[in-house]
């Protein structure tokens, strides 16, 4: 008996749902369908910054603002690059499903992490005919004097460049 005068002498009674205004949102979505998403670099590796795309971005504006480097923002977050600059132009043209990345410089000469950001901005752009996922995207490497086939990579799930695996036979 006493405990029951306890409990409903506490003051808490059952309640139906009570209004509590407009359900919570997330962040303000960027201008334009498709962001641009620009790989830098951490400590811990490669890292894609957001920002926002102008209309009809594709694959060259993507690499273009790669190139540019991190914004004042990006850079006071930790984000800086390895791409050397200066040293002629990278051309990105995208057609279905791939990206043909013409670059001024032998793969040989860029630093690993440099190669993934270049190849990871340029599969991630908004306009790659194909409507693939950037992983799905594949990533032609062309190297100045190169005659002959360039390379085939993608984009892994980690934002590393990585070599194009032969679809399995099944």
């Amino acid at each position: 008996m006493l405990l029951a005068l306890v409990v409903t002498g506490c003051g808490v009674s059952g309640t139906d749902p009570v209004a509590a205004g407009s359900p919570a949102v997330g962040g303000q979505a960027l201008e334009g369908a498709e962001p641009l998403r620009v790989y830098f670099t951490t400590e811990q590796g490669t890292w894609p910054a957001t920002r926002p795309a102008p209309d009809g971005a594709g694959p060259q504006e993507a690499v273009d603002a790669l190139l540019g480097g991190p914004t004042s923002a990006e850079r006071a977050r930790g984000l800086t690059t390895a791409v050397p600059t200066g040293n002629g132009q990278v051309r990105a043209r995208a057609s279905a499903g791939t990206v043909d990345l013409d670059l001024p410089w032998p793969v040989a000469q860029l630093d690993r992490t440099a190669v993934s950001q270049l190849v990871c901005t340029a599969a991630a752009a908004p306009g790659v005919p194909g409507g693939r996922r950037s992983q799905d995207v594949l990533v032609r490497v062309h190297e100045p004097g190169a005659a002959g086939t360039p390379w085939d990579v993608v984009c892994d799930d980690t934002g590393t460049a990585a070599p194009k695996r032969p679809a399995s036979a099944g």
